[in-house]
């Protein structure tokens, strides 16, 4: 596996264990596991951050609920069919994962670098406040021919740049991983709370193919 494939999509979080493990996949007779973090903003909030976790990296059969982490990885998407069409669903794919003695204040808590492509044309607003926002859609390539799609928000200058992208362009960022929950209407009478997670980005640069 080239190096430069692993490159083009780093992330490491520092964190709270805030769930148990819960099985997602096998591949090869490897167990993979979904666990849930929280990682401090700056601010007094916190992103609960997912994790795929091999049984080869942690004990699942243990709870480490409270236990601080420091996890790295790569950021991945897969498309789950429900409702009639497909959901996407993103996790931190981890690599190394070790323990640590206590929460880390909230600078170096939570870092990504993609290095990726405009896959759909960006859509730039403004809130009711004037603040400009900038929606961006990354595919970043992984082996084996497959790709990440990872959901980016830019703010401010970076939107205003981001709204010239065209679809197709190669494109890196640098940011952190955020959570926030919404309410999904299903029918008329039924609605669920759920989590997206995006990429809010600090610094975003064009790169010349």
């Amino acid at each position: 596996m080239s190096d430069k494939i692993i490159e083009n999509n780093q992330v490491t979080i520092m964190g709270q264990i805030a769930s148990g493990f819960t099985f997602s996949h096998t591949v090869f007779g490897e167990g993979f596991y979904m666990v849930d973090v929280l990682v401090r903003r700056l601010s007094t909030s916190k992103d609960r951050i997912p994790l795929m976790i091999s049984e080869r990296l942690l004990d699942v059969t243990q709870d480490y609920t409270g236990e601080f982490i420091m996890a790295s990885g790569q950021f991945r998407s897969y498309n789950r069919h429900e409702e009639q069409k497909n959901r996407l669903i993103l996790s931190v794919f981890v690599r190394e994962v070790s323990f640590i003695d206590e929460e880390p204040d909230g600078a170096k808590t939570n870092t990504i670098l993609l290095d990726g492509y405009i896959c759909k044309l960006p859509v730039y607003r403004k809130t009711p406040l004037g603040r400009e926002i900038a929606d961006l859609l990354l595919a970043v390539n992984r082996p084996y021919g497959k790709s990440d799609y990872i959901p980016c928000i830019c703010w401010g200058r970076n939107a205003r740049f981001a709204a010239s992208f065209e679809v197709g362009e190669h494109v890196q960022v640098l940011g952190r991983i955020q959570s926030r929950e919404y309410v999904k209407r299903l029918s008329e009478t039924e609605s669920e709370k759920r989590t997206a997670y995006e990429v809010s980005v600090s610094k975003l640069e064009c790169m010349d193919d």
